[in-house]
């Protein structure tokens, strides 16, 4: 059995490295080291794997076959490459931090957030660290896929 204590430290390390990661891609979308969308990501995957220093796989929805699917295939191709992997619940949030709307595409239509590949943001940028160490950090605990709740604000 794990002490109370280790469920709230687990809670704050889950909770920090949440905003971090969020601080993260928005950080990289201004400096344009976001790739959004399953097939765009399955594209820069295959041309230029080295420049990917981070997956993060996102979906609230686990029945959805296809997505999980391609989820699978990601993910090993990211482990091959060495690549840190991170699930994320809260499709909501991703939509509100990254905007939800491409003005290219119909209002109606949102962007596919179900997968983005983050490309060397001034590689030394301290979040990146940060959601890395959680990455390991869970790991270590016999979890494969890290995988954090981003919370609607």
């Amino acid at each position: 059995m794990i002490p109370e204590e280790s469920f709230g430290s687990i809670e704050n390390r889950m909770q920090s490295a949440g905003l971090a990661l969020e601080e993260l891609l928005v950080t990289a979308q201004r400096q344009d080291c976001l790739t959004i969308g399953i097939y765009e990501s399955a594209k820069l995957l295959n041309a230029d794997p080295d420049s990917v220093v981070l997956c993060v796989l996102a979906a609230d929805d686990e029945d959805d076959v296809a997505l999980q699917i391609h989820f699978t295939l990601l993910q090993s191709f990211c482990c091959d490459s060495g690549i840190t992997i991170l699930r994320v619940s809260g499709v909501q949030r991703l939509q509100q931090l990254l905007g939800a709307v491409d003005a290219n595409r119909n209002q109606e239509e949102h962007r596919d957030l179900h997968c983005m590949l983050v490309t060397n943001p001034q590689a030394d940028h301290c979040r990146l660290q940060e959601v890395g160490t959680y990455c390991q950090e869970s790991r270590r605990l016999d979890q494969w896929v890290p995988e954090l709740v981003l919370q609607e604000r």
